[in-house]
């Protein structure tokens, strides 16, 4: 088969892990992301790759506030490269492939770099030791050349308004909603996800690049004891994301002109075949609390354009920030949630570095498609509360019709959603719900997704103990309650 030129192809990824948490010296965010780019230069055999790119992308930083921190790694790097730094969300590390592979197909650039780095981990043990971090720190008015792709919403206002702003405070919102829909009892429910979870903590065991690598069982990821505390009901802390963590990622995409130039071996490489994307509703506009029509229109699309079904892809990565968003996709993409779901090990156990995980979970798929010539993976990313998703089928096999993108978000809002009521005085039905617990495992506070009798969408509250404890034990979903404002009564 004749190669265009143009296509574009991941030639090296790298991945760093500093290992603060066994006595290594904490390095800031660029530092770790010029680590792991220079990893993936060598892993390409192609040192100085780097060097020449045209584009230095970098997945938005949460643990310190650079401006621009392509241009500070392209300095390191020695690259004269334009630099892009989109809007937040656990999305941008598979969007920026997305869109550097379009951008290299398009002959607009010939090679460019995908990296995320955190040092959350250093940044909160000295923020808790009141130590002054000197990291590099830039002016104002400094702007990456690109660093568009829409605002990053925490939310509804009337989620905002009642303090429902943090994703342990929405995903288990969502569980509980496919929770009722399953029909299970809870603890066929908590057996299944805590099934579903040791499944990924069993590959981030086998992960070298993994921050924890430990082969928990189910229960000992759902039951709650002094180390594992109930973060929001049904979540312990060992089913949510993981930040803690010092690490970084990233990967080198070329046109196949290039990786020959450089002499880069064609059993390193590996095709982006296609890639979508698209933005869903945010939760208390959505639908319903049960499906994700992004991940069903965009994520499918992607498997279309690559020219394959879900069960033809050999290799999965889910994003799996809390098992609700992996049950989302895999009902949205028909996929049997018994397969092996990750090649990363998911943020709970590999690590969750808050918007970087994907670039983790491309490069270990780069690493389990070289070791399957010819097989198929498929990487989905997802960020906010179910909002943003990014999806990119890849292979070491080249795309016949080359890489094809679609962002088909007419057919995402068509599936339509509901309006949204600040509070609501009458009777109400209880889509979702969750208890969260304060750090010493006490629940603190329930809040519920609600309906209105005429379809509106309203959040109730309620500290009452006695509440909570129905909420923690009993599928109340479908149920009517009582809201007075924004205080909920479970009707008796």
């Amino acid at each position: 088969m004749t190669i265009d030129p143009r296509t574009p192809v991941i030639i090296g990824v790298g991945q760093h892990l500093q290992r603060t948490d066994r006595g290594a010296e904490p390095l800031e965010p660029v530092d770790l992301m010029e680590l792991a780019v220079r990893a993936a230069a060598e892993d390409a055999g192609a040192p100085g790759a780097a060097q020449r790119a045209d584009v230095v992308a970098v997945v938005p930083v949460i643990s310190w506030g650079y401006r621009d921190p392509g241009r500070l790694l392209a300095g390191r790097l020695g690259a004269d490269a334009a630099t892009w730094y989109p809007s937040m969300g656990g999305n941008t590390p598979q969007l920026l492939v997305n869109r550097l592979a379009r951008t290299v197909a398009e002959g607009r650039a010939d090679l460019g770099v995908v990296v995320g780095g955190e040092a959350y981990r250093s940044r909160m043990a000295a923020t808790r030791a009141g130590e002054h971090l000197e990291w590099t720190k830039q002016a104002d008015d400094v702007r990456a050349d690109w660093n568009e792709d829409g605002t990053f919403s925490f939310g509804h206002p009337a989620e905002l308004a009642l303090g429902i702003a943090m994703p342990t405070q929405a995903y288990p919102v969502f569980e509980t909603a496919i929770w009722h829909d399953t029909g299970r009892s809870l603890p066929e429910h908590i057996r299944v996800i805590g099934e579903l979870w040791a499944g990924f903590a069993r590959v981030a065991a086998d992960n070298p690049y993994a921050w924890r690598r430990e082969a928990l069982s189910a229960p000992e990821i759902t039951t709650p004891t002094a180390e594992n505390r109930t973060v929001g009901f049904p979540y312990t802390k060992r089913m949510v994301a993981n930040p803690d963590v010092d690490m970084a990622a990233g990967c080198i995409i070329c046109s196949v002109d290039r990786a020959r130039a450089l002499g880069v071996p064609e059993d390193r490489w590996v095709f982006p075949h296609s890639g979508t994307d698209g933005v869903d509703r945010v939760m208390s506009e959505r639908r319903d609390l049960v499906s994700s029509p992004a991940i069903g229109v965009a994520g499918n699309l992607a498997l279309e354009l690559a020219g394959v079904h879900a069960d033809e892809v050999e290799h999965l990565d889910l994003y799996s920030c809390f098992p609700s968003a992996v049950q989302l996709a895999c009902r949205e993409l028909g996929i049997d949630a018994g397969r092996r779901l990750t090649v990363y090990g998911g943020l709970p156990f590999a690590g969750g570095p808050w918007n970087n995980p994907v670039s983790h979970a491309i490069a270990s798929m780069v690493g389990v498609l070289r070791d399957d010539p010819g097989s198929v993976g498929l990487v989905t990313a997802n960020g906010g509360n179910v909002d943003k998703h990014a999806f990119g089928v890849y292979s070491t096999s080249p795309p016949t019709d080359g890489f094809r993108w679609e962002r088909p978000q007419d057919r995402i809002d068509a599936a339509g959603g509901r309006e949204v009521v600040d509070s609501h005085d009458g009777p109400c039905t209880i889509e979702g719900w969750t208890v969260v617990h304060e750090r010493d495992g006490s629940p603190s506070r329930a809040h519920a997704a609600c309906l209105t009798d005429d379809g509106r969408r309203v959040w109730g509250v309620s500290h009452d103990p006695d509440t909570m404890a129905v909420l923690e034990t009993t599928d109340v979903g479908g149920r009517t309650a009582v809201l007075a404002g924004n205080e909920l009564r479970l009707d008796d």
